[in-house]
């Protein structure tokens, strides 16, 4: 059996619904995602950001009530806002706050970059997202300890095995391969497959 046929199989289904039913849970009570990751892993964080923030497959359309409460509050632009904005599923990208990573590597030290900002920004009842292809990245591995300290799911997406990574995650999506490369390419339909799930779960018709 080849690592893609392999990929497909039922014990990985399994692990990408429960994935799933962590992040539904995450948003019932109001919580948030938070993702991280170095290189491309880092570059997937963005995306899936994008994914989540705004319309992925299906229409995001306000409801009459919100658009009803932005004539009230937004004057001569309602509306243009209440046909353009569409409702977004909570999701930061721990890679893009340029400023904070730079400060936080200079004044403490680079390998709590994510950890930190968790440590700062996340709530119990949040996940993280830690995306690392090796699972042996050690900013993802401190923000992952740091998150379950502040009861924080914890969601793994790693090459095969998790490496350092996987004791410390409530869900361990890997990729049966050790190329880097090739992770990279497979662990992109897996997430396209949670942002599309979730948002099926909160905006089918």
């Amino acid at each position: 059996m080849s690592k893609q046929e392999s990929f497909s199989d039922r014990s990985q289904r399994s692990k990408i619904n429960a994935a799933v039913e962590r992040l539904i849970a995450c948003y019932d009570t109001g919580g948030k995602l938070m993702i991280c990751g170095n290189g491309g892993s880092a570059a997937d964080c963005e995306h899936i950001v994008g994914e989540l923030m705004k319309g992925f497959y299906l229409p995001r359309s306000l409801s009459s009530a919100d658009q009803n409460h932005l004539a009230k509050t937004c004057g001569e632009d309602a509306v243009f806002l209440g046909k353009k904005l569409q409702y977004g599923l909570p999701a930061l990208s721990l890679i893009s706050h340029s400023s904070l990573i730079t400060a936080i590597a200079n004044d403490l030290d680079t390998e709590i970059i994510f950890a930190q900002q968790i440590w700062g920004l996340g709530i119990a009842g949040d996940t993280l997202l830690a995306i690392s292809t090796s699972g042996n990245s050690k900013n993802v591995v401190l923000a992952a300890k740091v998150a379950r300290a502040k009861r924080i799911t914890v969601i793994g997406l790693t090459g095969e095995g998790g490496g350092l990574l996987a004791p410390h995650c409530d869900v361990l999506i890997d990729v049966p391969s050790d190329d880097v490369a090739q992770i990279q390419e497979m662990h992109l339909p897996i997430y396209h497959k949670l942002c599309r799930s979730i948002e099926a779960h909160y905006f089918s018709s």
